[in-house]
C-alpha cells in the first residue's frame, strides 16, 4: 500500500466511478482497477460492492477512506512543513555560547530574526570547554568558541577577530589618555572575571613580567556585572573588546590602550564536519561569513 494507490482509491470513492477517477487522475481505467485490486489483496478485504451502480464502499472501504484522507492530509502537511523549513519560515536554531561570545553574535542573531521571524532561536550558555562535546552529541547545532577544537569530527569557521582591552569610567583620570604603560596600572583597582580562562592567566602573567601589582579587589561572575561596576566608578577592567563596544560608543565606558597588552582573540563557529547543517544553522553561518550584520 502506497500513497499512489491510496490516491487512486480515494478518487474512485469520491467519483463513484472507475472511469471518472481515471479521467480525473489522467490515468487509464485498467491502471486504476489494478491499483484497487492490489489494495484489496494487501488488505484481504473488498473495498467496493461489486455490481453496485453507482459504486458503493464496503465497510472496509469506508474505514480505509477515512484513514486514507488523514494520511494524505498528513503527507501534505509534512511536505509543507519541509518546504517551510527550507524556506526558513519555521524551524529552530540551537546555539551554544559562553558569556563573552554572545556579545559578538547578537548583531547576527538580530539580523537573522529580521529576515526569518518564524524561526525559534535557542541560545544555551555553556562553558567553552564543553561546547565541542555538546555539538558532537547533537545537543547543539552550532557552538561559538575562542579556540579551534582538537576533535577531528568538528570543523571551525572564524567569524570574528577580537582582543582584550582596558576600560575605565569616563570620569577616570586615565580616560583622558590615549595610551598607558602597564606599569602605570599598579595602583588601580581591577574588577576581574572570577571564571578561570587562558586570557585571565595571560593578563596575570603580563603584570608579573613587568613587576606591577595587579589588585583584583573585586571578582565578579559575569561581564555585565563587571561593566556595571566600572561604570559606577568602582574600578577598571580588562575585557574582550566585543563585550564593551556598545558602552564605549555611547560614552558609558572609555577604552584606553595599554601599550604592552596585545592579546588577540579569535572567535570560531564550530559544527560537525561532513554533516549537512539544518537550514537555520546554515543561514546563520552564511550571515556571519558574508558579513551581513552590523
Amino acid at each position: 500500500m502506497d500513497f499512489g494507490e491510496l490516491q487512486m482509491f480515494l478518487a474512485v470513492a469520491r467519483e463513484g466511478s472507475f472511469s471518472r477517477a481515471a479521467e480525473k487522475l489522467y490515468r487509464t481505467q485498467p491502471a486504476i482497477s489494478l491499483a484497487i485490486r492490489k489494495l484489496e489483496d494487501s488488505l484481504g478485504q473488498p473495498l467496493f460492492v461489486r455490481g453496485a451502480r453507482p459504486i458503493r464502499l464496503t465497510d472496509a472501504g469506508k474505514l480505509l477512506k477515512e484513514y486514507s484522507e488523514r494520511l494524505i492530509n498528513l503527507r501534505d502537511e509534512v511536505q509543507k512543513g519541509l518546504a517551510d523549513l527550507e524556506g526558513l519560515r519555521r524551524g529552530e536554531l540551537s546555539l551554544g555560547v559562553n558569556e563573552s561570545s554572545i556579545h559578538a553574535l547578537i548583531p547576527a542573531l538580530a539580523r537573522f530574526l529580521d529576515l526569518h521571524p518564524g524561526v525559534q532561536i535557542r541560545v544555551h550558555r555553556v562553558y567553552s570547554r564543553d561546547i565541542p562535546h555538546e555539538v558532537l552529541n547533537y545537543r547543539l547545532d552550532l557552538g561559538a568558541v575562542s579556540f579551534v577544537p582538537r576533535e577531528p569530527q568538528l570543523q571551525a569557521t572564524e567569524i570574528l577577530r577580537d582582543e582584550l582591552t582596558l576600560v575605565v569610567p569616563p570620569t577616570h583620570a586615565l580616560a583622558k589618555r590615549r595610551s598607558v604603560d602597564v606599569t602605570e596600572l599598579g595602583k588601580e583597582i581591577f574588577i576581574a572575571h572570577i571564571v578561570e580562562s587562558p586570557f585571565r592567566r595571560r593578563v596575570i602573567e603580563l603584570f608579573a613580567r613587568h613587576r606591577t601589582p595587579l589588585h583584583m579587589q573585586v571578582e565578579l561572575p559575569t561581564i555585565e556585572s563587571i561593566k556595571r561596576f566600572v561604570q559606577m566608578g568602582k574600578g577598571v577592567a580588562i575585557v574582550p573588546r566585543m563585550c564593551v563596544g556598545w558602552e564605549v560608543e555611547r560614552g558609558l565606558l572609555t577604552e584606553v590602550k595599554v601599550k604592552q597588552l596585545s592579546m588577540p582573540r579569535h572567535l570560531y563557529l564550530i559544527s560537525r564536519r561532513g554533516a549537512k547543517l539544518q537550514h537555520a544553522a546554515a543561514e546563520l553561518l552564511r550571515l556571519l561569513k558574508e558579513g551581513e550584520v552590523t
